[in-house]
């Protein structure tokens, strides 16, 4: 889908990675749809479902990719023509005016990049902490997940040079880059994302095995190995809450 934006806008590239993610797909391109919004990507990943077809009838523009995350947004980023990019999981929504709140916090030429607060797709209360947790600690480090709907300048990703393309905490990696530019934006409205992995693994197994993985990856673990470790029969790794 590609709009024009008149005015003053920024214009808005979102990028959406995706592998068989058509039972979601739909409501995350029509959450994406907002005044700033230029166009929004679908890279896809060889998948076995409905995604493509789905994407495609609802105006977006369909990259395919080899799998995984950060190459895929990488390859989704080279295509993009908007003065920002956003990069949104397929499995999350973002909030209305979402547009207007990242113009909002990139009027300010110290501020090269951020991300939104998050909530989980799961009412319970202990996903609510969860997602507070996330979003404090986030807060407080200045590195954000995936999940938290990352965006930043186009010229700030380009010297950034683009997602580290490993295979784990690529979007970890991209943060604590970006923090070393100046302050990033920490947006209180709420992405909401899928909890699928949180349902099928347990909640607090799964806190025990991100705060692992992170504490892995400081000290030097490679994100390969790590990959194994969160994924032992990956579908589409990449990414870490």
């Amino acid at each position: 889908m590609r709009r024009g934006v008149s005015g003053p806008e920024p214009a808005i590239s979102i990028i959406i990675p995706s592998r068989n993610e058509a039972a979601g797909i739909a409501a995350t391109i029509a959450s994406a749809r907002s005044p700033q919004t230029l166009e929004i990507i679908v890279v896809d990943a060889n998948s076995h479902d409905d995604t493509v077809a789905i994407a495609q009838r609802l105006g977006a523009t369909v990259l395919e990719s080899a799998p995984g995350r950060a190459r895929q947004m990488n390859a989704g980023a080279r295509l993009a023509r908007g003065q920002i990019l956003l990069f949104l999981h397929a499995d999350s929504l973002l909030p209305e005016a979402f547009g207007e709140a990242i113009a909002g916090a990139l009027a300010d030429p110290r501020v090269p990049g951020g991300r939104f607060d998050v909530r989980f797709s799961d009412p319970r209360f202990a996903m609510r902490i969860v997602a507070f947790l996330m979003n404090q600690r986030s807060r407080w480090t200045g590195i954000a997940t995936g999940d938290q709907a990352i965006f930043l300048r186009r010229e700030t990703f380009a010297r950034l040079g683009g997602y580290p393309e490993q295979e784990l905490m690529e979007d970890i990696e991209l943060t604590r880059r970006m923090r070393r530019l100046g302050p990033s934006a920490a947006l209180r409205p709420r992405v909401q994302t899928s909890s699928r992995r949180w349902e099928t693994h347990g909640v607090w197994r799964t806190i025990v095995l991100m705060w692992a993985l992170r504490l892995a990856y400081f000290v030097g673990v490679s994100p390969a190995r790590l990959a194994q470790i969160y994924d032992p029969a990956p579908r589409s790794r990449g990414g870490i809450r």
